[in-house]
């Protein structure tokens, strides 16, 4: 097709995809087929995808070359974390107990990402139930080493360009850390902005929908979309941030060198631009505040899970029967306490970040580690979750085995845009991001 833009179409952005296809330049179906090629000629090294509809997926999209109503997304592609049902393809939960599982309907983020216009190409593979017990998707920067969890599948899809974007969760750190680890933007917006039916919980107090993608954006815009935010059409305007709190957080002792350097030379650069850098510390309330958001998230799984516990327990993994029995023992009052811990935290937090346009903080303690086996530790991202902030992680910094490192910005409570634009603006100027070459 003339006109068609540089390179493969699977590469493009969402927003340079959506408007070629505006433009007439680029079709759905186009678009699509790059798409699904790529995860042909890839996924049996990456391993990103649970199930893939290819022949509905392209009818889907020539769907979208007739219709004469043109959705914010249409013809865009996108993946789903397999714990969001869908109607029309099966959804597992990453386990062998509900494996061929048919939902009778869309999660309501995929049928708003439908209507909007978008294509869903395939179910993206997930941890077990998204806990710790890995899938079989591998880092496609070096398939030897984990792409992070519990959304491997969204993470890895979107960095090896099988899709421009795709759904993942965050209970504790399940998007900003494969983010990091495989070297694309992930969102977490804050707690609730996505309307979470038809997603399976894991700890409701805590359970975050958010996206995957290869801009900050193409970040607003799917969150945006869903959310029912107008604005969300339009690029995001950078905000030049005058005041960013640089917070170690009490798991830096565990941080390991490349997380050190990629930190410490975008808190360099911020000042370099004359933006004030100040080290931040949380008052003493928050030295319980990791084991509360523990407790909570335990018990609530341990309950959720009941079924699956106490009837199929010889098909769950050995480290989630350990994970689920540690939750079904803790005492009630003991949850109420946590509970009441967090709420405290999530008030002095609101005080203390209103001080600073953004915290800037690990993503990853480091390097995704060798090995398939582990997904990696959440150190850095449950403070984020429990306090159901909006949190983003920026690519562009490399460690010393060339695998991608990132830094996390966090935000106020429900002032995302404002976290955006900051993003947007660090993203050209202190990390330098771009997703076809980080």
């Amino acid at each position: 097709m003339a006109g068609v833009p540089d390179g493969p179409p699977n590469e493009l952005d969402a927003f340079d995809a959506l408007t070629a296809i505006a433009a007439g330049r680029l079709s759905a179906e186009a678009l699509a087929a790059a798409c699904l090629a790529r995860i042909a000629e890839r996924d049996s090294v990456v391993r990103a995808f649970e199930h893939v509809d290819r022949d509905r997926a392209l009818a889907e999209a020539r769907a979208r070359d007739r219709a004469s109503h043109r959705g914010p997304l249409h013809g865009l592609p996108f993946g789903v974390k397999d714990i969001i049902d869908t109607h029309d393809m099966p959804t597992s939960y990453g386990s062998a107990i509900h494996a061929g599982h048919q939902p009778s309907a869309d999660a309501a983020c995929v049928a708003l990402a439908r209507e909007a216009g978008a294509v869903l190409l395939g179910k993206t593979v997930t941890t077990e139930f998204a806990l710790r017990h890995p899938g079989a998707t591998a880092n496609p920067r070096n398939p030897a080493h984990t792409p992070g969890g519990s959304s491997s599948g969204s993470a890895a899809a979107v960095a090896d360009f099988m899709v421009p974007v795709a759904f993942g969760t965050q209970t504790g750190g399940s998007i900003i850390r494969p983010a990091s680890y495989c070297g694309v933007f992930g969102y977490k917006p804050s707690y609730n902005t996505i309307n979470p039916a038809g997603v399976k919980p894991l700890a409701g107090t805590f359970d975050t929908l958010g996206v995957f993608a290869r801009s900050v954006d193409d970040c607003a815009l799917v969150v945006g979309v869903l959310a029912g935010e107008a604005r969300a059409v339009a690029r995001v305007e950078p905000l030049r941030p005058a005041r960013v709190g640089l917070w170690r957080t009490p798991a830096w002792r565990d941080v390991e060198g490349s997380t050190v350097r990629a930190l410490e030379s975008a808190a360099e650069r911020l000042a370099h631009n004359r933006i004030l850098v100040e080290e931040l510390v949380l008052p003493e309330e928050f030295e319980s505040f990791l084991d509360a958001q523990s407790d909570v998230l335990r018990f609530e799984a341990a309950r959720v899970f009941a079924f699956e516990r106490t009837r199929r327990a010889d098909l769950l993994s050995t480290s989630s029967r350990a994970e689920l029995a540690n939750g079904i023992a803790i005492p009630r009052t003991r949850y109420v306490e946590a509970q009441a811990l967090i709420e405290r935290c999530r008030a002095l937090f609101g005080t203390t970040i209103a001080a600073f346009d953004f915290l800037l903080s690990p993503s990853a303690p480091g390097e995704a580690p060798a090995g398939l086996g582990d997904t990696g530790e959440a150190m850095f991202n449950r403070w984020q979750s429990g306090l159901r902030v909006p949190c983003l992680n920026l690519p562009g910094f490399t460690g010393a085995q060339g695998l991608p490192v990132g830094i996390q910005l966090t935000g106020a409570f429900d002032d995302d845009h404002s976290l955006l634009r900051f993003a947007k603006w660090t993203a050209a100027n202190v990390t330098a991001s771009d997703c076809r070459t980080c």
